[in-house]
């Protein structure tokens, strides 16, 4: 099979669309775009385009063993067997979803990918944020199963190259709805601004690549609201244009907090939810919704109106 990636072929697609995007900016929405924020993603990008040429082999050395050992065997010519590519397109968006979850679940895992989350602003250059460092946090392993049914692994290489190519126009505040059906099963640009949201109510939701439908399934899902103006970054804002800090603010925050730590909270640092903390100083996505809902139920209609029938209760000394 003649090599082929995706992704380079669309390049030209993206500038062009990002010249575009910045076009209809200075019409409709001047604040869309920041030049030093602008430039910041398009260090990003070039930097994982580098990252991807050092460390990519690494990752396929892993894969070609593992293809060794599958399960199925698609032929000498797998790529002509045509029923195998939608249904690899499928699986590996499945994988997509639980890897991009942990992501935002395992502080590790978290470091590379707070990358992709670091602009303020949510336009087509922000999509260009792609980790420097993936490699090391063994994302990869997620692929495994696929590689391990059957699937050669430049067949996962296409599928996730187009993947990766489809999430590239859902970074954009110039589409703001999609017809109903697609909105209900792909993955659009309400959906994903939802996700890059620091918003109490959309914290780690969203995490689907092509398909909304996983985040449906596993509890994930939560629609963009009209009456709700969503807050691009992360909860602790960079405050900084500075690339080097952008990349690695996360893995230089996570050894020191590991540094520190006593021994037996070190392993916590690594491998639990950012945020997490062992004494309790800090604050996970978790606790700032819960905190929020707890605001939401004190201030409903029904909470006030029971406040009001009881009086004496709103007055009683704590415990």
């Amino acid at each position: 099979m003649p090599e082929f990636s995706p992704t380079q072929w669309a390049v030209p697609f993206f500038v062009a669309a990002i010249l575009a995007e910045m076009i209809w900016s200075r019409v409709r929405s001047p604040e869309a775009y920041e030049p030093m924020d602008t430039l910041v993603s398009l260090g990003f990008g070039l930097g994982s385009t580098v990252a991807g040429a050092l460390f990519g082999g690494f990752a396929l050395s892993i894969f070609i063993a593992a293809y060794e050992y599958r399960v199925f065997n698609f032929g000498p010519e797998w790529w002509t067997v045509w029923w195998a590519w939608p249904v690899a397109f499928v699986l590996d968006d499945l994988k997509y979803y639980w890897v991009h979850r942990a992501g935002h679940r395992i502080r590790w895992m978290w470091a590379a990918h707070v990358n992709h989350h670091s602009s303020q602003h949510y336009n087509l250059s922000t999509a260009l944020r792609q980790t420097w460092t993936g490699t090391f946090t063994f994302g990869l392993l997620f692929a495994l199963p696929l590689v391990l049914l059957g699937f050669h692994p430049a067949m996962l290489a296409i599928v996730g190259g187009i993947n990766l190519i489809y999430q590239f126009w859902i970074h954009t505040e110039a589409i703001d709805k999609m017809p109903r059906w697609f909105e209900a099963f792909m993955n659009t640009p309400s959906h994903h601004r939802v996700h890059h949201a620091t918003n109490p109510r959309y914290l780690d939701r969203n995490y689907a690549g092509v398909f909304i439908i996983w985040d449906k399934m596993f509890g994930t899902f939560e629609p963009e609201r009209d009456d709700e103006k969503i807050r691009y970054g992360i909860i602790k804002q960079l405050g900084s244009f500075n690339l080097l800090w952008s990349v690695f603010h996360e893995w230089i925050g996570m050894l020191g907090d590991i540094w520190r730590a006593p021994w037996r909270h070190k392993l916590s640092y690594l491998l639990r939810e950012p945020g997490w903390s062992h004494d309790g100083s800090r604050d996970t996505s978790d606790i700032i919704r819960q905190r929020w809902l707890a605001r939401q139920t004190s201030n409903s209609p029904e909470s006030k109106k029971v406040a009001n029938q009881n009086p004496i209760a709103d007055k009683a000394e704590p415990a």
